[in-house]
């Protein structure tokens, strides 16, 4: 079947919500490199290490709760209209950063701004996955990353354009940019289409038939798939309504308890590979690396920031043909290997001294280039490895694996414990780096290896499932590995990517 350009526009255009988290990581990263951001916020020449954790910290805090609160309002008021609150929410939190004269006004703002990322965070992948026909719904979801790469790419072009305005400048214009994408998203949201299985959970079964065939079938009502998916939503819609599946215990029973905590384990994983660690102080890492001044560790940032890009892109091309099992085991060995070799690369060539001013631990690779371009050409693998398997899985998973009477709780929740792990990393990762250096690397490669392992043992496949299979998909073994049947791609996903091969 061939889809319509205003399926992919849609889920392109909700995307934008990634666009703003992925700039505002990398922009901050920059920033607090920026020798009048820093003297502002505290009054020296440096900011220690917990003022650090605290800027980039408060945000992620905000993001925690803004996923929980999303879910009632996209479960009340439409995915739609929550894209736009949270777009607002973050409108407000980005300008209070770019007027902020203190220390204070700045974690304020950071948090507000994580109120509205957190939201788009969970409600984005949530509306990808139900618009999306099941054999390209991972390509579809996989937008989200691929924008929140962009975001991030180019936050570190800006931050490094911008580093030599004389002034607050320096960091204001970078922080004020982030405004832009959160209005178009606000005001551009107005014409979105609401999720046809929310239209039918709320009765409005004709404009959800609209959308389908819309999106789907270029406008064709009487579409055979897309008839077939309207009445397979209509069928588990009045099943769930039978026993009345809508509140929070609902995530406690049955196999949806196992998709919970399957949920939550693979967010908390994908924090535990330690990318946006490395894309917060990706500048600090550089230049522990050996790159010498701070332009020339913002334009390696940069580097790494492409290099993100181009690296989601197979993901999207690929990770409905190749199956979510296959690419998280692989993302994760190629990530583990790329740390351990980094840490110990790291830990047997540098000089580590003590700063009593900072008092922090300063590591010098100036003293053996080659060693410092191993390492620096690792980050980059590790961050290759991320963006084409558990950058996009981590959205994926998550988003298409509950039932949509509880969809929208049990998405927030796992996305809120994205959060959560990610404000406690972004916590102890600067007192990692300043305290056992080369070992914060060896750790997360530890941990890398850890999920290929667990991927493999506990997690089924979902591509070319419906989102109305995924009941029969967890109703399986625990342990998957032994489970051949739910691991087998369905036979008539086989056949349309052979027909997609043959159009091609």
């Amino acid at each position: 079947m061939k889809y319509s350009i205003q399926l992919y526009i849609v889920s392109i255009f909700a995307a934008i919500g990634g666009f703003c988290f992925g700039y505002d990581t990398g922009v901050i990263s920059g920033v607090l490199t920026m020798e009048d951001f820093i003297f502002t916020m505290s009054g020296k020449d440096f900011l220690q290490p917990i003022q650090t954790s605290v800027i980039t910290g408060l945000l992620l805090a905000g993001c925690f709760v803004g996923a929980l609160f999303a879910a009632p309002s996209a479960e009340t008021l439409s995915r739609k209209y929550t894209i736009m609150i949270a777009s607002f929410i973050f409108i407000i939190g980005a300008a209070i950063q770019t007027a902020a004269k203190n220390y204070g006004m700045m974690v304020g703002g950071r948090f507000v701004a994580g109120l509205g990322v957190g939201s788009l965070s969970m409600v984005v992948p949530l509306y990808q996955s139900e618009l999306s026909p099941k054999e390209i719904r991972g390509r579809l979801i996989s937008l989200q990353q691929l924008m929140i790469t962009i975001g991030i790419m180019v936050a570190f072009w800006v931050g490094a354009g911008t580093q030599y305005i004389e002034g607050s400048a320096s960091w204001r214009i970078p922080l004020g940019i982030q405004i832009a994408p959160a209005a178009v998203l606000l005001v551009g949201a107005f014409f979105l289409p609401f999720s046809p299985r929310w239209l039918i959970s709320k009765g409005r079964n004709d404009e959800a038939l609209t959308v389908l065939a819309n999106l789907h079938a270029k406008g064709d009502k009487a579409a055979p798939a897309v008839v077939a998916e309207y009445e397979e939503i209509i069928h588990q819609i009045e099943a769930e309504k039978a026993v009345a599946i809508t509140s929070y215990v609902e995530l406690l029973r049955g196999t949806v308890r196992r998709r919970l905590i399957l949920g939550v384990i693979i967010q908390i994983f994908q924090q535990f590979t330690g990318i946006n660690s490395i894309m917060y102080y990706a500048p600090t890492i550089f230049q522990q690396a050996g790159v010498g001044s701070t332009a020339s560790s913002l334009i390696a940032s940069g580097v790494n920031g492409v290099l993100n890009v181009l690296s989601t892109i197979p993901a999207i091309l690929y990770i409905d043909r190749l199956g979510r099992r296959v690419v998280m085991i692989s993302g994760a060995i190629i990530m583990g290997t790329a740390m351990l070799l980094c840490g110990i690369v790291m830990g047997a060539t540098a000089t580590i001294t003590w700063d009593p001013v900072s008092e922090s631990n300063k590591v010098d690779m100036s003293g053996n280039r080659s060693a410092s371009y191993f390492c620096i050409v690792m980050v980059y693998f590790f961050v290759a490895g991320f963006a084409y398997s558990w950058g996009p899985c981590g959205w994926i998973y998550p988003a298409e694996i509950y039932p949509l009477s509880v969809r929208a709780k049990g998405t927030s929740i796992t996305t809120a414990a994205n959060w959560l792990m990610n404000f406690v990393i972004s916590l102890f990762v600067p007192v990692m780096l300043n305290n056992i250096t080369f070992g914060t690397y060896i750790f997360f490669g530890c941990c890398c290896m850890i999920m290929a392992v667990s991927v493999f043992i506990f997690f089924p496949e979902t591509k070319g499932r419906s989102l109305e299979e995924m009941d029969v998909v967890f109703s399986g073994r625990i342990l998957v590995f032994r489970d051949k049947k739910n691991n087998q791609i369905p036979q008539e996903f086989e056949q349309t990517s052979i027909h997609e091969k043959e159009e091609a």
